[in-house]
Formats: structure tokens, C-alpha cells, sequence
């Protein structure tokens, strides 16, 4: 099973944003938003703080793995959250770096499931919402 892109991408920003609640950064940005949408030197753009929004929505679907799918939990919070290379997190785990390498594919499918129900989820209570105004 291949990996979702994606869906690897933002595991990895979801990784470096735990990193940073390691050291005590709390996973969110240091500058408050309002703070961040000023122009800075050099800058007339706005930034957008749209990491932190992702990596805990990404924080929120890996935690879901945890009651039903332990094992993918594990290996992806070893891979990224505690950014050990997969031969590392075999080892831990006592199995095969191809096992690791299909758990990694396994967790990116469960993912992408997750926020693709989340997503119908907000269409339907927008929907619903919709109805209720007209």
C-alpha cells in the first residue's frame, strides 16, 4: 500500500509542531494571531496561522487511532512526533521495517478517512443549518 502524500505532509508539520510543545512551546504559535497579521520587515503580506489549525486537527485524527488502531497510533507518533527513523521504530516495536513501512501506508488510509468523515460531517450541519434559516 503507497503512501497518501498529503496526508505524510501534514504528519510531518503535525510532528514539528509537538516538537515545539516538547520544549515547551505548547504546540502553538509563540505570537498571537492578530499580532502575526501586521506587515513585518520587509513583508506587506499577511500570514496566516493556519499550521497550528492543521497540526491539531492532524493531532486530533491520530489521537482517534489510539482506542481502535493502537499499533498505527504508536507508529506514528514514534515516526513523527518523536521523529525516530522507521529502523528505530522497529526496533522499539519489535517488527520488520516493511511492517512499520505498511503501518505508516495503514495510518495515512485511517487519516484521510477521518478528515474526509469530518469534512461530510461540517457539510451536513451546514446543510442542516441552511435548511433551518430558509
Amino acid at each position: 500500500m503507497a503512501r497518501i502524500e498529503y496526508i505524510r505532509h501534514r504528519l510531518e508539520e503535525w510532528g514539528r509542531w509537538c516538537q515545539q510543545s516538547e520544549s515547551g512551546a505548547l504546540g502553538y504559535p509563540s505570537q498571537s494571531a492578530f499580532a502575526r497579521m501586521g506587515p513585518s520587515a520587509g513583508r506587506n503580506e499577511s500570514v496566516v496561522p493556519t499550521i497550528a489549525l492543521q497540526a491539531s486537527e492532524i493531532d486530533d485524527a491520530v489521537k482517534s487511532l489510539q482506542l481502535t488502531q493502537s499499533h498505527l497510533y504508536l507508529v506514528v507518533k514514534l515516526t513523527y512526533a518523536d521523529g525516530l527513523p522507521r529502523h528505530l521504530v522497529a526496533k522499539r516495536m519489535a517488527r520488520a521495517d516493511s511492517t512499520i513501512k505498511a503501518n505508516l501506508a495503514a495510518a495515512d488510509q485511517a487519516i484521510s478517512r477521518w478528515l474526509e468523515d469530518k469534512a461530510e460531517l461540517q457539510r451536513k450541519a451546514a446543510d442542516s443549518r441552511q435548511r433551518a434559516t430558509q
